[in-house]
């Protein structure tokens, strides 16, 4: 992605910040995560996050999702030694839907980008408003998407290796490269 276009969607992400009451710092700010995984398609898939710590026990994050983007379906897996993430999701400001795996939804209220709906292989869905939280275990797929005014989530986590996202579509690259 373009520098100019990473500062535009980490201006307009500082906005969801603000309506959601979320206080930042100038250096939080300043490093807001532009993650379009690689697909140049930022307002429809990716999100915007503020890791405030990730130690080799725990991590805290608050990510923006803007109307209808979408965080796609990714696992996080075990190698090694480390079991996978576990990962709580408390909404702070708008609606998100998140897709687990279990008894699918005949009705879902949103759906996958249209270019890659291929990839999106659970759909038990699960609606999170502000103050609801959903805890999503380790090695489950899951993808979320923000509704019609996006989404503030805070996410309370074990360890984070985002590196070692396991996406279904072969097309992402999980960590972004800035260009000039």
């Amino acid at each position: 992605m373009k520098k100019q276009l990473i500062d535009e969607i980490r201006a307009k992400a500082l906005k969801l910040y603000e309506k959601s009451h979320i206080t930042l710092t100038e250096d939080e700010k300043k490093n807001i995560e532009v993650a379009d995984l690689g697909l140049n398609d930022i307002q429809n898939t990716g999100l915007e996050i503020v890791t405030y710590i990730n130690t080799d026990r725990v991590c805290a994050k608050e990510m923006v999702l803007f109307p209808h983007q979408t965080c796609p379906e990714h696992i996080h897996a075990p190698f090694g030694d480390y079991m996978g993430k576990e990962e709580t999701f408390r909404c702070r400001y708008g609606t998100v839907y998140l897709y687990v795996s279990g008894e699918p939804c005949s009705n879902p209220k949103v759906l996958p980008p249209e270019t890659s709906r291929q990839y999106y292989t659970v759909s038990h869905e699960i609606e999170l408003h502000p103050g609801e939280q959903y805890t999503i275990v380790p090695n489950t797929k899951h993808w979320f998407q923000a509704g019609e005014e996006g989404a503030v989530v805070s996410e309370f986590s074990t360890t984070s290796y985002d590196a070692y996202d396991i996406f279904t579509d072969p097309n992402i690259k999980r960590i972004p490269t800035e260009e000039e």
